[in-house]
């Protein structure tokens, strides 16, 4: 059997959850659980955070793998209705509804429910992605308020900047202006938000990265936000390789050996969503000490520098990320984010995820 794996740690997720019920004090939690909860198995991961008040996902075949799991809080449809038969299903399950666009809002009119809905109303303040201009704010209220198959409102946005130096002023802004002449609830707060603006946490929060241990922020670290990685990919070396100064290795001739050297070859690699873009020199843990990659990722396999860790042989295990090398490490150095590498292990089907205690 191949020896890649990425480990679960399902008391890490808790303790990410608890952290963050801290954080937001008076706030409800809306747990982020889409892109198979980042890549760490949904069911599972609906257990280990079962004290959430909601979670959140896409689809309602995920809200359905959710209630199976024992979960029987809030559950939000991001992206809302697809299509006018998603209301039913909502209404047997018990979901709310984030409401974004004009189709959505003629599917609620048309329905004829038994048991009325609660919505998310959400309000474009200048991401430019989802949501209703903020100029229609009051007509929407009012029918939406009128309308027999809705129970309650809340009102939403999203920040494009939070986690970068433009902050969230000017979106916080506008979303305050438009809602504060409404006693209804609201939810803005993503990870960043949550963490870096208390103005922002309201009633309702939705963190999603920092649940899994990884930072939402380029210049603050997972270990200073003081959550736990839930998710470390390790495999082995399976062979070793003695190079020659001037000598290549891999694909392309990436890499020149500047000395002789001790080459270990990693059975991991882009087809099981470790980044191919990965450049020479990405942190990663060999044999209790951390080393670098060398050379161009494979599709199976991947290059480390053994030259200073001669204990090291064909077996050792490595740490691609996890307890000792930071998934955001590994994502800074491939020019992408965390989020991107946890979600791509689910996307792998060459990957098992083993589900940990502790």
């Amino acid at each position: 059997m191949r020896p890649l794996k990425a480990y679960i740690n399902l008391s890490a997720l808790t303790f990410n959850l608890q952290l963050v019920k801290k954080i937001a004090k008076n706030s409800k939690v809306m747990a982020v659980l889409k892109a198979n909860a980042y890549g760490h198995g949904l069911e599972e991961s609906v257990k280990a955070i079962k004290s959430a008040d909601g979670i959140a996902i896409l689809t309602i075949e995920e809200a359905i793998k959710i209630r199976k799991a024992g979960f029987e809080n809030t559950i939000l449809l991001l992206e809302g209705l697809f299509t006018g038969e998603d209301i039913y299903e909502a209404e047997k399950l018990n979901l709310n509804l984030v409401l974004h666009n004009d189709l959505q809002i003629e599917y609620l009119n048309q329905a004829t429910l038994k048991t009325p809905i609660n919505v998310h109303l959400k309000i474009n303040t200048g991401m430019n992605r989802l949501g209703f201009p903020p100029d229609q704010v009051d007509y929407l209220i009012e029918n939406l308020n009128a309308n027999p198959n809705v129970s309650g409102i809340t009102l939403m946005t999203h920040f494009a900047t939070a986690d970068e130096k433009e902050g969230i002023e000017k979106q916080l802004n506008c979303f305050n202006q438009v809602t504060n002449n409404y006693n209804l609830s609201s939810s803005v707060a993503n990870s960043a938000a949550l963490c870096k603006f208390p103005e922002a946490r309201l009633d309702w929060v939705r963190p999603g990265i920092m649940l899994y241990g990884a930072s939402p922020f380029e210049d603050i670290s997972a270990k200073k936000l003081d959550v736990k990685p839930v998710m470390s990919l390790v495999s082995k070396i399976i062979a070793i390789q003695d190079i020659k100064k001037g000598q290549s290795v891999g694909y392309g001739d990436n890499f020149i050996a500047k000395e002789d050297m001790r080459i270990g070859i990693v059975a991991c690699g882009y087809g099981d969503g470790y980044p191919r873009h990965a450049k020479t020199g990405t942190p990663i843990f060999v044999h209790q000490k951390i080393t670098t990659t060398i050379g161009r990722v494979s599709m199976d396999m991947l290059y480390v520098d053994l030259s200073r860790n001669t204990e090291a042989k064909i077996g050792s295990k490595v740490e691609m990320w996890g307890n000792h090398i930071s998934v955001d490490e590994v994502a800074k150095n491939s020019g992408t984010v965390g989020y991107e590498l946890l979600c791509n292990i689910s996307a792998s089907t060459r990957v098992p995820l083993e589900y940990i205690d502790g």
